[in-house]
């Protein structure tokens, strides 16, 4: 005999909530990341902890500049800047200035798992301190020795990297809808990422052309459309010529407005017949004007 079969539905567990969220866990042993709840659950932007999370899950020595995290993700430089300088403050991000042993300055950016905690031993080795200074070179009795200044042992994060991680404020005087289709140029060619100053700086080629009546899809197809497979130069020098080389359409021809009817001329008596013609003044009407010519003629 069969076993019965039921197409009742399975009982939930009883241990399972009734609403919010159901975690269905997976042990996982390989190309995972820590990451504290502390970051994880951070009140804010949802970008500063996507950017976040999305560091400390790189390799050491991967790039973390301004330019690199927007090859990445879909905002533009304004967020991925503000989420940098956020992390900067609550201490997860820190940024030094280091002299090399060749006497070269070098930026160094530190990802802190959490801020102000001692570097765990078993972990990554601590971030090292900036060299001392290098001894001065000797010179003549004559001339007095000059000693090399100590490097500053931290950098804020826009002077440690002035051409990539620029202030949001340079472009407040620029059009904001022009600034929004250059931003927006990245999510069709992400070989389109303009820091803040080429934004800036190219923004009022932008605004002409939406006065000269381009949409911003229209806008948005002629900066994007062929470009080349490899670019020399920088894309806001690309976009920069599209901008200056493409013609504009003919502005368009303001609304003509209909001729007013010509005043009517009120009735005057002909001095000759008495018969009722228009004129601005009393006189002759045209058949008398008419007659009298004839009569002089004769």
């Amino acid at each position: 005999m069969a076993d019965p079969q039921s197409s009742a539905r399975l009982r939930a567990d009883a241990g399972a909530p009734t609403s919010g969220v159901i975690h269905v866990r997976t042990r996982l042993t390989a190309d995972f990341t820590v990451v504290s709840n502390a970051l994880a659950q951070r009140r804010g932007s949802a970008v500063t902890i996507g950017v976040a999370v999305y560091i400390a899950s790189l390799p050491e020595g991967t790039p973390v500049s301004i330019a690199a995290l927007c090859a990445h993700f879909t905002e533009g430089e304004i967020l991925i800047s503000r989420a940098l300088r956020e992390l900067e403050a609550a201490g997860y991000l820190e940024r030094r200035r280091e002299r090399l042993p060749t006497g070269q300055i070098r930026t160094r950016t530190y990802f802190y798992a959490v801020p102000g905690a001692v570097p765990d031993p078993d972990g990554p080795p601590e971030p090292p301190e900036p060299p001392a200074p290098r001894e001065p070179r000797k010179r003549p009795v004559t001339e007095p020795a000059k000693t090399v200044p100590e490097p500053q042992p931290t950098l804020s994060l826009a002077d440690a990297d002035a051409d990539a991680d620029a202030d949001a404020d340079a472009d407040a005087d620029a059009d904001p809808q022009a600034l929004a289709v250059l931003t927006a140029l990245c999510r069709v060619d992400p070989r389109l990422v303009l820091s803040v100053q080429e934004a800036a700086r190219l923004a009022p080629a932008v605004s002409r052309w939406l006065a000269a009546g381009l949409g911003t899809v229209r806008i948005i197809k002629l900066l994007t459309e062929g470009l080349p497979d490899h670019f020399l130069t920088r894309p806001a020098g690309i976009l920069a010529y599209r901008l200056r080389e493409t013609p504009l359409p003919a502005a368009p021809l303001p609304p003509t407005h209909r001729d007013e009817r010509p005043a009517v001329l009120p009735f005057q008596t002909c001095d000759g017949c008495d018969k009722a013609f228009r004129a601005p003044e009393p006189g002759r009407c045209r058949g008398c004007r008419s007659g009298s010519r004839l009569h002089a003629a004769g």
